[in-house]
């Protein structure tokens, strides 16, 4: 199977929201492909969830230990899971022995009813367990209204273990380490790490190919700051994003790290200047309009980095 190492050197070539779904058999939007020996992703559109792309927008990884594969994200839905074990049924006769979600949002929880059914572990961090408990119910109905007949089998089911600061795996040739690395992009975010191969399942510490969403409770003062002092730190050679390709450090640190100081940059010089929030929307992103998503997100983005740089 070829490996998908060409993806570390690309810098310019974008996916398009405008592809249509790559993999028209299946609900993935594209098939699982060996990025390095052992180690799969289905690379999701970097669209928002649509009915076309069944939800999947995100990556679904998984890795092929040799005792058992564990899963990184249950999934948008439980159709959806269903047709990531497929591909990995095709792939080995070892089973799912344990799935990781990396954060509470929908497409990375709301498959994980049909991994409980097989009778899998599910495991978070302790606070993407209680956004689940808490918004579960909205995060559900939102993804019904989109997928439709899609979303058929899909109940909230949390994860089943949880953690605080790391969970370790020692499972046929690969060590395991899921690592909360402090706060990123929305509460409960962990990574993946495998430090044999020096690889980072990153979730959504890092993006790259589609803008990054700031929501409310997306601190940037401590994303960077976690980078910085953490993910850094790590020291890994090979990257899969939570969106998009993988890739390596330098890609995501120049369209995560360094579009957040970027945003906060010109947000700064706009309060410096006494600017109002009407005009924080405009301040200058023209560096990152060939991301994906960047027109539904680059003011909205600018508007909620204002709000935070205001108290700070």
């Amino acid at each position: 199977m070829r490996w998908l190492i060409p993806f570390l050197f690309a810098t310019t070539a974008f996916a398009s929201e405008d592809i249509a779904d790559k993999y028209p058999n299946s609900l993935l939007y594209n098939k699982p492909v060996e990025f390095i020996p052992g180690v799969f992703s289905a690379i999701g559109a970097t669209a928002p969830p649509t009915y076309e792309n069944a939800g999947h927008n995100n990556n679904l990884s998984f890795i092929v230990t040799g005792d058992g594969v564990v899963v990184v994200n249950g999934g948008a839905a439980y159709g959806l899971a269903k047709a990531l074990h497929d591909e990995i049924k095709v792939i080995t006769d070892q089973p799912v022995k344990l799935v990781f979600n990396e954060n509470g949002q929908g497409h990375a929880v709301l498959g994980n009813n049909y991994w409980a059914e097989q009778g899998v572990p599910i495991v978070a961090h302790v606070e993407a367990a209680e956004e689940v408990a808490e918004y579960g119910g909205s995060i559900l109905e939102g993804m019904q209204r989109y997928n439709r007949d899609q979303a058929e089998g899909t109940k909230l089911q949390g994860p089943t273990e949880t953690f605080e600061d790391e969970y370790i795996v020692e499972m046929g040739d690969f060590r395991i380490e899921a690592l909360y690395l402090g706060p990123a992009h929305s509460p409960g975010d962990i990574v993946i790490w495998l430090p044999k191969q020096s690889l980072v399942i990153a979730g959504d510490m890092a993006f790259h190919e589609r803008m990054l969403p700031i929501f409310e409770h997306t601190y940037t003062a401590d994303w960077l700051e976690t980078w910085d002092n953490e993910f850094e730190a790590l020291g890994a050679t090979y990257v899969i994003p939570g969106h998009g390709h993988p890739t390596n450090m330098a890609q995501v640190r120049r369209y995560t790290k360094g579009y957040l100081e970027h945003l906060r940059s010109q947000i700064a010089a706009h309060l410096e200047a006494g600017g109002g929030l009407a005009e924080a929307y405009y301040v200058d992103q023209s560096a990152y309009k060939n991301l994906d998503t960047f027109e539904e997100l680059a003011t909205k983005n600018a508007g909620r980095v204002f709000e935070q740089m205001e108290f700070e």
